[in-house]
């Protein structure tokens, strides 16, 4: 019966775009790449980094699945980390709004053609420590120590899809410079909402009684 947690499910959605209007290292790679060896490459990069981020969520999911079936009380645990994580997000999000930090774009350097920035993508992202973080935070939101494993299942198929889209979407869209002078002009308002929601996000989870 999916009515429990669509609220999570929706939560969850919602924590991962949001996440993704605060570029880290990887969407500034995607951004830097694509507006100094096109948009192909900046395409190729991005699909390697979406690629990664469902992978990541994959093996949380299977990881974290494994943990609750064995150990229902580590579920405590798990939502700690989460909330933790958020407010730490929160409070980046709410620091840059405040200091104005600008973003600086980087290129990323790979020789081939389209699956050499591919791959060059997957593994800036498989190799991210913070990705781990990130996904047990995201299936928090919508996973408890009964939830079915397809409800884990749809959260990373779906914030799969999303990371994708999202990340072409910079890789396209943030290929010329007034793009991404826009984007700074509005990154202190960004920001500032971002660090709201990810306060609110680690308070459902904090006070989710499933």
């Amino acid at each position: 019966m999916l009515e429990p947690y669509v609220a999570g499910i929706l939560v969850a959605f919602g924590v991962f775009v949001l996440g993704l209007f605060s570029p880290g290292p990887n969407i500034l790679a995607i951004i830097g790449t694509a507006m100094s060896s096109g948009r192909r490459s900046g395409k190729a990069l991005a699909l390697g980094v979406g690629t990664g981020s469902f992978l990541w969520g994959t093996l949380t999911l299977f990881g974290l699945t494994a943990l609750l079936t064995a150990y229902a009380a580590f579920l405590t645990v798990i939502k700690i980390a989460g909330v933790c994580y958020l407010l730490y997000l929160a409070f980046k999000a709410f620091a840059a709004a405040w200091t104005g930090k600008d973003m600086t774009v980087r290129a990323v350097e790979a020789e081939g053609g389209f699956w050499s920035w591919y791959r060059r993508g997957l593994l800036i992202q498989m190799t991210n420590p913070k990705a781990a973080l990130t996904w047990i935070a995201i299936l928090s939101l919508a996973m408890d120590a009964t939830a079915p494993s397809w409800v884990g299942g749809i959260v990373v198929l779906g914030t799969g899809v999303i990371s994708i889209a999202g990340h072409l979407t910079y890789a396209v869209a943030f290929s010329t410079g007034p793009m991404v002078a826009g984007y700074r002009k509005a990154q202190r308002l960004i920001d500032g909402a971002l660090g709201s929601f990810f306060v609110f996000a680690s308070y459902k989870i904090a006070t989710s009684e499933r």
